[in-house]
């Protein structure tokens, strides 16, 4: 359920004079059973299959044109009812440039009530095409790190970007682009809840934290957005460069599952566990 004070939070996130409803759908979260792993402290992602690895977790635009987020939202709305009204209005976003060359637009996917949401740049072609992030290679990658410390995109994730459209020819999001799209993506952490941030790449973190310092000294270290421990790691992209970054790293993600383990008293290692904590 969604509190009135997360209502009147979420609200006063999303600017209504133009976060329209639309009649074309959304993929909604999903919900699922893929897993993969990795060789303890190798530093090498690969994709295998198993058992017990995952943490399971139980138009026209005409349409509700001037409905504010809190009217579509109401005291009585699930989280997966909320994600849905915002990704409805991501999907009519005229706020920036980055609409006019749009297949799709890119919400964010994974499931309700996560104990991680992952933030990356943006979505590149595959994304655009889909209408899901990091589907590419680079998404192929992203989900056997989040594997190797039992997390995925179907069972204990929702996954996200700092815009919710493709920059032209894979450009980094310029800054007002990144302003525009915002209050959604603070919108979204206000349902999801999440217990931490992962952030992956250096627009990514330099957005959340609004700062200049380079992805380098920014990664393995925590910090906190909005009362949620975050801790910034390379980009999935990157490690397809450089596979010298693997072993770094995989060292921030291990920093990343001891917080988690410390937070939710749950086990991300190689034991099988169900559910969630809170």
């Amino acid at each position: 359920m969604i509190s009135e004070k997360d209502l009147e939070h979420i609200s006063s996130v999303i600017s209504l004079s133009d976060a329209y409803f639309s009649c074309k759908p959304e993929k909604p979260c999903v919900i699922g059973v893929s897993v993969a792993s990795q060789h303890p402290d190798s530093g090498e992602f690969s994709e295998t299959h198993a058992v017990g690895d995952s943490l399971a977790v139980g138009g026209t635009e005409t349409v509700a044109q001037n409905m504010s987020l809190q009217d579509t939202v109401s005291s009585g709305a699930d989280a997966s009812d909320a994600l849905e009204n915002i990704a409805r209005k991501i999907a009519v976003c005229k706020r920036c440039r980055l609409c006019e060359g749009r297949r799709n637009t890119v919400p964010g996917i994974g499931v309700p009530k996560p104990l991680v949401l992952v933030i990356g740049e943006g979505p590149g072609a595959d994304e655009d095409a889909s209408g899901e992030p990091f589907v590419g290679k680079a998404g192929q990658l992203l989900d056997k790190m989040l594997a190797a410390i039992n997390l995925s995109r179907h069972t204990n994730c929702f996954i996200a970007n700092i815009v919710k459209c493709r920059p032209p020819n894979n450009r980094d999001p310029m800054p007002d682009e990144a302003e525009a799209c915002r209050s959604f993506l603070d919108a979204q952490i206000s349902v999801l809840k999440p217990k931490m941030i992962l952030t992956v790449g250096r627009i990514a973190v330099q957005n959340i934290l609004n700062t200049t310092t380079g992805i380098n000294k920014l990664r393995g270290q925590f910090f906190e957005y909005r009362d949620i421990p975050l801790l910034p790691t390379y980009h999935p992209s990157a490690l397809l460069r450089n596979e010298e970054m693997k072993r770094p790293a995989w060292e921030d993600l291990k920093k990343f599952r001891a917080r988690l383990e410390e937070i939710t008293g749950l086990s991300f290692n190689s034991s099988s566990q169900t559910g969630r904590n809170g």
